[in-house]
């Protein structure tokens, strides 16, 4: 080998390898939903480059997105998540992701961590970000529709922003509802979802659903609503409830075509929408007053997966977690 090429080869990179337990043990859930509200505000604030995700196809079985974000401070981040439905089946998670960490400097790679959790408790977190910010601060009562992934991670979660009073939990088979609400002292499950609509302040839609989980006419004012399920072409969501409530979005991409946009705000002029960063910045209004209904509709942003990234990179990095590997 010449002196040249000897200066051009790579040679052994040292590149941290985090699997998902090690992710889950380096995930702090409040400085989680703190590092979210930092992401929202800059994504607003245009100090994040966050270009469009292709999408790989698999015909009839699923397909495969790349989500890359970077901002100053912050490695280059890309994940990769691939959505199969039919995994589920399997007892296989339907979305499975890796996160890849690069130094911003060199463009060398840094860090490979699974980004299954991930992109689960990022997704939630947002939502339940939305409740932090959007609920009434007398919201006592929340209902958890759905008994996922995504439900279980909103029942970790929500106790961090509110003091609610009861915590329920319903979904179409009562005892998956049950299954659930097991795991999580202090949730009830129940059975008559209508009731516990009418009757809660804050409703969180975690289904995967292609069709509207629950009706615009049991959400009582002030009532506020999230929803994180993507499900083509119809979706959890009424749409009659976006129309007549204040809506709120991560970015003003979420009415442009799905995958991209939610299925739900086909249609709809993105004026309508408010996304989360400009309300954090002080630009729009959130709540204005204790009648409102308010409307949160998450697609996922890889702002998100940046930031919750970063959260568990450093925490890996100060305890000592994962394992390196040479590439």
């Amino acid at each position: 080998m010449t002196r040249l090429q000897d200066a051009h080869a790579k040679g052994d990179i040292p590149v941290l390898i985090l699997s998902e337990a090690e992710v889950k043990t380096c995930m702090d859930l409040r400085k989680l939903l703190d590092a979210l509200a930092e992401g929202f505000r800059a994504l607003s604030g245009h100090k994040i480059v966050c270009p469009a995700r292709p999408q790989l196809d698999v015909p009839n079985t699923g397909y495969s997105l790349a989500m890359p974000a970077w901002m100053a401070g912050m490695h280059l981040t890309v994940k990769i998540v691939n959505v199969f439905e039919g995994n589920i089946a399997k007892g296989i998670p339907s979305h499975l992701a890796t996160i890849h960490l690069f130094d911003p400097e060199t463009g060398m790679p840094v860090c490979v961590m699974d980004g299954t959790y991930i992109t689960a408790v990022r997704t939630s977190g947002s939502a339940v970000l939305s409740v932090r910010e959007l609920a009434r601060r007398d919201a006592k009562v929340v209902t958890v529709v759905g008994a996922g992934v995504q439900a279980d991670q909103h029942l970790h979660l929500l106790p961090l922003v509110r003091d609610f009073a009861e915590i329920r939990v319903v979904s179409k088979e009562f005892a998956d509802a049950e299954a659930l609400a097991a795991q999580h002292p202090g949730v009830v499950a129940v059975s008559d979802i209508e009731a516990a609509v009418r009757s809660s302040d804050v409703v969180c839609l975690a289904t995967h659903s292609y069709q509207p989980v629950i009706s615009a006419e049991w959400v009582k004012p002030g009532t506020h609503v999230s929803s994180v399920g993507v499900a083509p072409p119809g979706g959890e969501m009424p749409v009659d409830l976006i129309k007549r409530s204040s809506l709120f979005v991560e970015t003003t991409e979420a009415f442009a075509p799905t995958p991209v946009g939610s299925c739900e705000l086909a249609g709809l002029n993105p004026q309508t929408g408010t996304e989360l960063g400009e309300m954090l910045l002080g630009l729009r209004p959130g709540r204005v007053n204790s009648e409102q209904v308010t409307v949160y509709k998450a697609m996922g942003v890889a702002m998100e997966d940046m930031v919750a990234a970063d959260l568990a990179y450093r925490e890996a990095i100060s305890c000592g977690s994962g394992r390196m590997v040479a590439l």
